[in-house]
């Protein structure tokens, strides 16, 4: 046993350091980006984002401080920036995998905030999400591609996973076989992307509340089971009453930039879960 824990230990060890290499790396690339973009003649406001990001980095955390997300809202150097067209931006991917009509279509929307908050495209098995976000002075852009889940978007998993750095495994709490799917999920998009940060949400937690008690527990604790199984935080959410949306991608991003978290672990049934 004690074998045993050691492997686990240092498996998730080694899963950390790829995982902080590749975030790295998707932030380098970005910049070169810019670069090239500048060195063609285009905007050089890339520099300013530039010093940011790497005298930050420099002292253990990509952007350290400026980001103390509590009870679902968000800090003053926390905010949304509708220009898209900018080319000072750290842009990053994030993509969201589960079986269809589980609500990640309707997940994605709240948090984009509509025509208040970023741009959408659709294609066939996949619909794109943007938002940018402005973290103490610097800007990042999340592009979040989304899986439909129906029979055909499998083949786009590859396309949507490649160069993530994180991925949101989704189940409908109301649907035990959504929430026995998200392994399925998770070994596929692991055949593409080893290092994303993997968090697990279940969604449509304002129909899940009315269920019998008991059933509650059981799902709640068999949620819990799977998360722990692919190493994910676990969140219980509602779109239609924005319960833990926000708090889910400030979690992400205090995550992939070193920033203090303080919401606190949830376990109460009842309550929308937190587990990590």
């Amino acid at each position: 046993m004690n074998q045993l824990s050691r492997n686990m230990f240092h498996s998730s060890m080694k899963r950390a350091f790829f995982w902080q290499i590749a975030v790295l790396r998707q932030c380098l690339r970005s910049l070169w980006n810019h670069v090239l973009a500048c060195w063609m003649g285009k905007s050089v406001s890339y520099r300013q984002l530039q010093q940011r990001i790497i005298s930050s980095s420099q002292n253990s955390g990509v952007l350290n401080g400026g980001f103390s997300p509590k009870n679902g809202t968000s800090g003053h150097r926390f905010s949304i920036d509708r220009d898209l067209s900018s080319s000072d931006l750290v842009s990053l991917k994030i993509s969201l995998l589960g079986d269809s009509q589980i609500g990640k279509t309707s997940f994605l929307a709240k948090y984009v905030g509509g025509e208040n908050g970023g741009e959408k495209s659709e294609m066939a098995g996949i619909n794109q999400m943007d938002k940018i976000l402005s973290v103490k002075g610097a800007r990042i852009s999340y592009s979040m591609w989304e899986v439909t889940g129906d029979n055909t978007s499998h083949a786009h998993i590859p396309e949507a996973c490649k160069d993530s750095v994180a991925i949101i495994f989704m189940f409908d709490l109301t649907s035990r076989c959504t929430l026995n799917s998200v392994i399925r999920w998770y070994k596929q998009a692991r055949k593409w992307n080893q290092t994303a940060l993997p968090v697990m949400v279940g969604t449509k937690f304002d129909e899940f509340i009315q269920l019998p008690i008991d059933l509650q527990w059981t799902i709640a604790n068999e949620a819990r089971t799977y998360a722990k199984a692919i190493n994910a935080t676990l969140f219980f959410s509602s779109a239609t009453y924005n319960i833990n949306v926000n708090k889910i991608f400030k979690f992400i991003t205090a995550k992939l930039f070193n920033l203090p978290w303080t919401v606190e672990r949830n376990l109460n049934i009842g309550e929308p879960l937190i587990d990590f």
